[in-house]
Formats: C-alpha cells, structure tokens, sequence
C-alpha cells in the first residue's frame, strides 16, 4: 500500500469479494469479532455530544471576551505625603537634591517605604509600582521630613481597597511639622519613622504626556524678596502639555509669603492651573489654593505656609496658551501677631496675615471684654473663610466661632451681636485650601439703645436716619427700605420698595422684580427685544441665524456667526462682520483670519500688576497704563493713558490755553509714566512731549469731544509697571450697570485743594444715558459715558482729569471705557461722573495714530 500524501487523510479500499479476510484486520484490528463491524451511535447522544461541545466553546469565547473586554482594567494612581523620621537630623546637604547624602537617604527612604511599609499589606504591595522622595525638610525634635511620591497600578474595582490601606497608614490628623507618635517602626538599623500621612495625587497630573520639570532650589532669605515666572513669560505663553513644579523653603521657624502679581491663565481651571501646596509633594489634603483664569484690579493673590516649605504648581493642556503668571516669595516670622489675644473696650481683629489670604493649620483665640453692663456688636467688613460646601451648615473644615461656627462669603457690613459683655472669638483653619480671611471690629452698645441717633438695622448695623426710604439698601439687608410710603420723585415696585423714579427704565432691574424696567416700549415676555428695537421670538436667539437683522440675537452666544455688517457688528480684517458681542482679545478665535486676537498685547499687567473721592490706595504696577502729566510749573495737572510705547490718551480740555499757561504747546508737559507715589518721580520714567492733537471738534463749554492724543518725545520701554490699556472698537458695547475701575492722583475732597499723594482707585458702575442725562441738567451727548455710584461718596474729582476708565471684560483684560471729563462737584449724590466715550473716537485714534 502506498503512503498517503503529507496533510491527506487515508481511506483503505475494502477487498473484493473473494478476498482473504485477514487483510482489513491488518489496519483494524480487534481482539473480539463483534467489533470487527462499526457501532451506530443513537441519535439523542449524538445531540447531546453537540450540544456540549457548543457550550463549552460558547464559556470559553465568554471567558476570553470578559477577560479583554470586560475585565476591569487598570489605572495610574499616584499617592503622596510624608514620613517623619526621628533618626536623622536635618543638615543643608538634604535641601539640594544633587548632593551625595540627599541621593542616599532618598534611596534608602524609597526602599523603606514600599520593604517596611507597603510589604505589610496584600492590596498595596501587589499593586505598587514606584516610590520617589521629592524633597526634606526640618521636623519636629530635631528629625526630618520626607516627602514622598509613591505610583500604583490598580484593578478600578480595587481601589477603594488601596484607598482603605493607606487612610490605615495616617496617624491623627497633625501637620508634618508637629511631633507624632503612632507608628514607630524602625524599619532597619538606621531608619525610624515615627509619622506619615498619605493622600491622592489630582490625577490630571499623573497623565503620561505631560513634559515635566521642576525647581528645587529657591530658598527665601531674611529681608529679601525674590521672583519665579512660568516658562516664557512674558515674551511668550507657556507651553503645551506641561507640569512644572517649583519647591520653596524658608528658614526654621518661619512660613513661606507667597505674592501673584500676575496671574493670566485660561480661565477654565479644567484645562490650565496652578496649585499651591502646603507641602513639597502635590497630595490633595495639603492644596493651599487652585487658581486659573486672570487677576482682576483690587485681587489680593497672597498666600501664607503653615510651616518653612511650600510646592507651587502649573499644570496645561494641549491648547489656549496664555501669558502665565509672575509670583514673588519671602519669609516672614512664623508667629502671627495678630493671631488672638485679649480686646477691651472697642477695636479690630483679623484673620492670621490679612490681607493676605489666612495660612492653613492655624488656630486663634481672642478675648473680648466690654464694661459691664454693656453688650457686643461685631461688624465684617470682609468675611471669606472657605468652606468645601456652597451653603455650609456646620463649617467643618475652616470657621471663625463667635456664638456658633460661621464660614463662606457674607456682605460688607454683616454685623453679629452678642448678649453678654464678654466673648470667646475663635479661629480654625484646617490643613488644607484657605480663604480670603476676615476684618473685623468690636464695639460695646448699651442693651436698651442699641444705635443711638440712629436707624437699627435687621442685622443690628446702624446707619444714618435720612438713609431710610432713600431706595439705596444701605443695611445690606435691605430692612432700611422696607415698609416705606413712596414720594412723587419714587417708583412703587410691585414688592414693595420705594425706587427713584429716574432708575425707571435704564436696563437694570433695581426694584428686584422688574417693576421699574416694564412699559418701557420693550418687547413683551415671550420675546426677544433687538438692539434695533425688533422683538423676535425668544426661542430665536441663539438658534445661528440673524433674525434680528443686526446679528444681536446672536451677540451672546457660544457660537458666533457671519452676519452682514452693521453699526454694531465687528468687522475683521478680511471685512467679515460676525455676531458676537465684544469679540476683541476674548481668548477666543472668532475671525476666520484671526483678526480679532491679532493686536491683543495690552490690557494686562504684564508683572505686577479729577483724585478719585472715595477711594483707596492701589497697589504699585496695579494700574501700568496710568500716566501723570506735570507742568513744569504747577507738578501734576491731568492724568493720561498708555495706548502703545509712543501715545498717550488724555482729555482735550486738559491742553487748552488760558491767560496764564499754555497747555497746548508740548514744551510746557512732563509726562510720568509708571508713577505710583506723587513724591517719588525719580522712580519712575520720565519723556516729554513731541506733539499734542486735541479733537478738532471739542466744545470747551458742553465738553463733547473731551479727547485729545499726546505723542511721547521718543519710545518708552514697556515693562512691569509701563504698559498699554486696550482701545475698544466701535462696536464694543459698556452696558448699563457694569463695574468699571477709575483711578487718579486728584483731590480726596471736594473742597481741599491738595492731589491725592498715591494712585487712587475706585469702582463704579456705568449708568443709563437716559437717566444721567435727567440727572445732570440735559448735559450728556452721545459722545459721553456716565458712571458713578448715585448714593454719592465715590467719584473722580479735579486733579484725575484725562485719566481712564478701565473695564475688566470677562477674560480680564482691561479696555479704555472712558476719559475722565467733568462733573458736578465730587462725589455728590445723584450727580454721576461724566466722562469721554472712546469707541466714538476708535478709528479718529487709529488715522491719527496709527495705533
């Protein structure tokens, strides 16, 4: 027979009849003649064999399918904190990371942490990856810290088990910095750790694709401050993907003050970040702070350690970078004067280093003691203590007790009274994420009078009687409006209150129900009213068409259209014309050429960041595009505004001739640029003038067209303190009741003579047309801006004349909103400041110019 062929089966032919039967055995064979014949196999096995066959093919596809599919897979988690070791004690050599006995206790307390610690559990240390020492510090008795990093790769269903295991390895709920007891464990012959704390790492910073790098090295010094900056500022924007760190230490027996002068990050703190921590590793329970967005003027971005070290991070994504931040650190004491003590008689307390936001891990008692008799009356001017809920009940993390616990936001003014002539005051912040911090002050009342001569407010705040009625909620509670009889010069609302009748229809809804702003010849409820004056559909706006015919309905949008061009759409270089509402230097690319972010090198504090009555003192580089003009005769005259390194905008009648100076000749003008302290002109810089053009239509008796351009004698160096406001175009719309900053060295007062001797500022609201026109006799074109505060007390006055209005938009940077111009006296009741629209004069600035 021949052998069959590789991969072929063999079928053996049967012998033909006659045949030796002996020769089918030779391939068959059978020790029993009955089974020389084949079995038929039943059918019902034969169904059963088939069937089993298919079930155990179908759990082992099911097998292999959970296995890859639905298996829970594993994710990065990066855990950090501290060990406290009781048998080293702290030299210089382990603050620098590169140095032989930082290498060598890092290794060795790497290896101790996972050999010692982790070992000792199932859950942790089969799923332990990596552990990294970041950096030490002094402890307690003379020991050391170490801040750890530790990596895991962990089952998602098994977390909370790794979780579990390493809340077990805390002990108490102490600081690094306090001596502990709980553990103890030597873990060799050399190494005892008495203490650790371990907590989350945020995990966006534990992505994989993130460009890493970090600054060991700063280290703060008695009587010296010293800066960091993120990567490129301010020539250019941080970069992509990036997580930075910068360690920060501080003598013993001192906290780290830590000061952003700049912050100007996207402002989604989903995509861009920093966060401070009260630690030199990043874990969660010691984040101090996370801020993202810009700095806005009169925000106070200062930050106190618990202890001598703190981490500052900054975290980015792949798009929208921005200009970053500049940050100074120093030390400062690390015992608080003003945190508790005992208080007689009348008078202040704060929170632990306000303004400066209050450090974590602090406590503060004070005593108050008034004449017997006599109870207590406790008044907020700023209350901001954080707490991790909205509407918090019982303030479990950070407090300020007076009769119970008190935390979140409350109003200027907020007054709490205490039925007893002594008073326990206690403060509490926990060891993590810090407020603003608190100013208050304490006076003794007699029980039966509480506000002598004056109105008592709901809250226990007296203010004055002729404040009653007036419509203006100066309680803060508005219990000082409520059950009034309304005159002729008032608005009954609907609610009740009593408004001036000349808040009737200006855009703003001032009786809080709408009173005031219905039968205005608005469109009715259910419609949208156009800026043209159509009424569309309300469910028309924001659908992506221009049903208004203005492109207003689409002004506000996330989306921004084409629309055809109109007084009030923005136009982009490529003559395009597009809805939405302020598009300039948003953050946003709204122009297909991407005109609208072209020119957008202004409006920010690039490092740091009429006198204005009522006002407070800035902070130095607040306010980089505030100009001084001097006469060379006189000091300081107007102000002015920095709109690029060669021109300046000022008021047209600040350059007009009288009988005795000549203000239009450019000769007769010093201008101070970077001032902020009237006595120290030699700190700032100096130019003169080449040419002055004041409006060819200024109207020295109405004031319209009150605008006039200087041009410096030669380029001045932009830097921290000397840099551009924005120029609005013409379509960009300041409404009705907006927040606007003013700022000025003119008069405090009305009726003193002197200038204010520091940068003044102060903020106001802008105010309807209609109704500024009603208040100042008639006197407002549309060429003029108003915007005041109409209870009187804060204006600009003489002296602040030619200097900006600046307006925060909503991605922070600042736009030149208004001129100082004139007003009626200064800070008068109901009587707003006046000042020069300069969206009027965009395009008269850019032909004359070129800016």
């Amino acid at each position: 027979m021949d052998r069959p062929e590789s991969g072929e089966k063999h079928h053996p032919k049967l012998p033909p009849q006659g045949d030796a039967p002996g020769l089918l055995e030779q391939f068959l064979p059978a020790y029993d003649g009955k089974m020389v014949q084949k079995r038929r196999i039943p059918r019902m096995a034969l169904v059963a064999i088939v069937l089993a066959s298919i079930a155990v093919v179908a759990l082992v596809t099911g097998l292999l399918v959970w296995h890859f599919h639905f298996r829970p897979g594993k994710v990065r988690k990066m855990y950090s904190g501290y060990l406290t070791i009781s048998s080293h004690t702290f030299s210089d050599a382990y603050e620098n990371y590169n140095s032989t006995e930082y290498k060598e206790l890092a290794t060795k307390v790497s290896k101790q942490l996972y050999t010692s610690i982790y070992k000792q559990n199932g859950w942790l240390s089969r799923y332990h990856v990596v552990s990294s020492v970041q950096g030490f510090s002094e402890g307690s008795d003379n020991g050391i810290i170490a801040y750890y990093l530790s990596e895991f790769n962990v089952r998602e269903n098994r977390l909370s088990l790794v979780e579990e295991a390493l809340d077990k390895l805390m002990v108490g709920g102490e600081t690094a910095r306090q001596s502990r007891s709980g553990i103890g464990r030597t873990t060799d012959n050399s190494l005892i750790i008495v203490g650790m704390t371990s907590g989350a790492v945020d995990a966006r910073l534990a992505a994989k694709n993130l460009k890493r790098s970090s600054e060991r090295l700063l280290h703060a010094h008695a009587n010296q401050t010293d800066s960091f900056r993120s990567p490129g500022f301010p020539e250019s924007s941080y970069p992509s993907n990036l997580y930075k760190e910068w360690q920060i230490r501080a003598d013993p027996e001192h906290r780290i003050r830590l000061e952003f002068d700049v912050l100007d990050l996207e402002k989604d703190c989903r995509n861009d970040f920093i966060k401070v921590y009260d630690s030199l590793a990043p874990t969660e329970k010691q984040v101090i702070t996370e801020k993202c967005g810009i700095r806005l003027p009169g925000e106070r971005f200062i930050f106190l350690s618990s202890g001598n070290v703190m981490l500052v991070t900054l975290y980015t994504n792949e798009e929208k970078n921005f200009p970053g931040f500049r940050a100074f650190y120093s030390q400062v004491p690390g015992k608080i004067k003003e945190c508790g003590g005992e208080l007689t008689a009348g008078g202040t307390f704060t929170s632990p280093g306000f303004p400066s936001h209050y450090p974590p891990n602090i406590e503060c008692v004070w005593n108050i003691e008034v004449p017997q008799g006599k109870h207590i009356k406790v008044k907020f001017n700023k209350f901001s203590i954080h707490s991790p809920e909205e509407k918090p009940l019982d303030c479990p993390t950070d407090y300020l007790e007076l009769k119970y616990r008190i935390c979140g936001e409350k109003p200027p003014k907020t007054v709490y009274s205490i039925k007893s002539n002594r008073a326990t005051v206690k403060f509490h912040s926990d060891m993590s994420h810090v407020g603003e911090g608190f100013s208050g002050e304490f006076e003794a009342f007699e029980p039966a009078d509480p506000c002598p001569g004056k109105f008592q407010c709901d809250n226990d705040l007296c203010v004055s009687t002729n404040l009653k009625c007036d419509g203006y909620n100066d309680c803060g509670d508005m219990s000082d409006e409520r059950g009034c009889s309304c005159n002729d010069t008032q608005i009954k609302c609907k609610n009740g209150f009593c408004k001036p009748r000349f808040w009737s229809c200006d855009g703003v809804n001032d009786c809080g129900d709408n009173t005031d702003e219905e039968n205005c010849g608005k469109c009715k409820a259910s419609f949208f009213t156009c800026r043209n004056g159509r009424c569309i559909y309300a469910q028309k706006e924001c659908n992506g068409y221009n049903d208004c015919g203005d492109g207003s309905d689409e002004s506000q949008c996330e989306k921004s259209i084409v629309v055809r061009c109109s007084d009030i759409s923005y136009k982009c270089k490529n003559n395009q014309c597009i809805s939405k509402l302020n598009p300039m230097c948003d953050g946003e690319k709204d122009c297909e050429d991407g005109s609208d972010e072209a020119e957008c090198k202004c409006g920010i504090k690039p490092y740091k960041s009429s006198r204005i009555v009522g006002g407070k003192d800035s902070n130095e580089g607040e306010w980089p595009w505030q100009v001084s003009l001097h006469t060379k005769t006189q000091g300081h005259v107007c102000g002015a505004s920095v709109i690029s390194n060669r021109w300046l905008v000022t008021a047209a009648h600040c350059v007009q001739d009288n009988e005795k100076y000549r203000y239009s000749e450019p000769d007769q003008w010093e201008v101070y640029l970077g001032l902020h302290t009237q006595s120290e002109t030699s700190k700032a810089t100096l130019k003169s003038v080449n040419r002055i053009i004041s409006h060819p239509r200024y109207d020295r008796i109405s004031y319209d067209n009150d605008i006039a351009l200087m041009e410096l004698d030669s380029p001045v160096t932009l830097n921290q303190n000397v840099w551009p406001i924005c120029l609005p175009e013409p379509t960009h719309d300041f409404q009705t009741g907006k927040a606007v900053w003013i700022t000025g060295w003119g008069k405090l007062r009305e009726e003193i003579e002197s200038v204010a001797p520091v940068l003044q500022k102060a903020e106001v609201r802008i105010i309807n047309v209609t109704v500024c026109s009603r208040l100042m006799d008639d006197g407002i074109t549309p060429r003029m801006i108003c915007a005041g505060v109409l209870s009187g007390g804060i204006d600009a006055c003489q002296g602040d004349s030619g200097g900006p209005m600046s307006s925060a938009e909503e991605n922070g940077r600042m736009f030149l909103a208004g001129v100082v111009s004139w007003g009626d006296g200064c800070g008068r009741k109901n009587r707003p400041g006046v000042y020069t629209r300069v969206t009027e004069y965009r395009n008269w600035i850019r032909e004359m110019t070129g800016v």
